[in-house]
């Protein structure tokens, strides 16, 4: 038998009904065949005794008869005043939340497995038995401030139903909020300018971490973005989560949420500039009065920041020089105009230099107000929205799949040629007659096996 189990009814009901002249060693005999103690035994029998036989059929109770670390009922109503004040003003109010708060007011606090079951006796929370334990999870962080930043953008509702958005930059060691943007889209010009107050405020990090969105980082779309070029050219690394996977990004997610929260107890902003002033100030709480309990010791990001030094900022990369050859440029009418000027070649009735103007500059005058190199050449360009690009005052279609994508257009006197940054040919074109402002796709001409400069069939030709 267990010595933590209660001895049987009918093995105390015999203890009770012992006799006085049982023989020698029958107590010992009787204790090992049911096994429990001798000390068991004549406790049971002197209670039987004194109490009654009917005493000694039920165990005594276990419970102590004092126990200071019962919680009072006012202790646990204080609690739930913390909860609710922490809850009113839009900040977190779990067990650890409530548990700092108490402490930092100075005042007696339960421990968190003691206000959870406090919170859930009061029906302020409900249990979750098959949420993932914080064990659980395998965090990622980088070793010092600056190494990384997150960068995402969240919809928000202003008065009158209108939407905005809200761009936040977030530290990724410190967790500490770097800088806070109200823009009326998600749009690479307010991804910028969210970036730039970092850098005025933090300096520069080493890393920029986006999700796949057009305005922040559509690299794996083909199409180089304007803010991953601004970042480039400041020597930060611009990288990017898988698509469909929002963990990568997950510490700036759950930073939503947080500000939500917060948004949701403040008056409804009339304005951006109100909204502004509301998230700067979440910031400021955010980042100095809030423990985040993410951080060890769950201090707040600015004490996370302080601790520790702040990495050494990147260093651009030199910018190489744009290899077009004098031969290979293209030129507008402006420029043929001036080119005729500088070495006094006369100019046509409809605003065409002539040939010997021409020749004297290196070129030679194809037709219309395009310019063709006197020799073979290549240059990249990136293709509009709809699918075209613009060569002197000639636009080609590409189709609408390249849209936004960079191509090289490799040329020669015959015609021009059109590639992906992948190699493949997506267009071949004879230089178009006089006069010629537009020339589809359908003008294109085939490509026979392998293009020589590229090296490799083309598979849209």
């Amino acid at each position: 038998m267990n010595k933590n189990e209660p001895v049987n009814a009918r093995i105390r009901l015999a203890i009770a009904q012992w006799p006085d002249d049982a023989p020698r060693g029958s107590v010992s005999t009787f204790c090992a065949e049911h096994e429990i103690t001798r000390k068991t035994f004549y406790a049971i029998r002197a209670r039987a005794r004194d109490e009654g036989q009917t005493a000694a059929l039920e165990p005594r109770s276990r419970r102590p008869k004092t126990s200071p670390t019962k919680l009072t009922e006012d202790l646990k109503d204080e609690s739930l005043k913390v909860r609710a004040a922490l809850e009113s003003s839009g900040l977190d109010h779990g067990p650890i939340s409530v548990h700092d708060k108490m402490l930092s007011l100075g005042m007696q606090a339960p421990s968190v497995a003691s206000l959870a079951r406090i919170f859930r006796e009061r029906n302020v929370a409900r249990s979750e038995p098959n949420k993932k334990p914080r064990a659980a999870y395998r965090r990622f962080v980088y070793p010092a401030p600056n190494a990384c930043w997150q960068l995402d953008a969240t919809e928000y509702v202003l008065a009158g139903g209108r939407k905005c958005v809200i761009f936040q930059l977030e530290d990724d060691h410190s967790r500490l909020a770097v800088a806070t943007h109200v823009a009326s889209g998600e749009t690479s010009e307010a991804a910028i300018a969210v970036v730039k107050k970092g850098i005025a405020a933090r300096g520069v990090p080493q890393r920029l971490l986006t999700d796949n969105g057009a305005a922040l980082n559509p690299s794996r779309r083909g199409v180089e973005g304007q803010l991953v070029a601004y970042v480039t050219s400041l020597g930060v690394k611009a990288i990017t989560g898988k698509p469909y996977k929002p963990t990568t990004q997950g510490k700036n997610e759950r930073f939503h949420q947080t500000l939500f929260r917060w948004l949701d107890k403040q008056p409804l902003a009339q304005s951006h500039s109100e909204l502004q002033a509301q998230v700067d100030q979440f910031d400021h709480i955010y980042n100095t009065e809030r423990p985040h309990q993410g951080l060890p010791g769950r201090i707040t990001p600015q004490q996370s920041w302080d601790a520790t030094a702040v990495a050494e900022e990147p260093r651009p990369s030199p910018i190489p020089p744009e290899a077009t050859p004098p031969e290979a440029r293209t030129f507008g009418v402006a420029q043929h105009l001036k080119a005729a000027v500088e070495h006094e070649a006369p100019v046509s009735d409809t605003g065409t230099v002539e040939g010997d103007a021409l020749a004297a500059v290196g070129l030679e005058r194809v037709t219309g107000s395009i310019i063709h190199p006197s020799g073979a050449g290549s240059r990249k360009l990136k293709a509009y929205s709809n699918g075209v690009v613009n060569i002197g005052r000639t636009i080609f279609s590409l189709t609408a799949s390249m849209s936004g994508r960079t191509v090289i257009a490799s040329w020669d006197e015959d015609g021009v040629i059109f590639a992906n940054t992948e190699g493949e040919v997506v267009a071949d074109y004879a230089w178009p007659p006089k006069g010629t402002a537009y020339v589809g796709i359908s003008k294109s001409r085939p490509v026979f096996g392998k293009d020589q400069n590229l090296g490799q069939l083309s598979p849209k030709s």
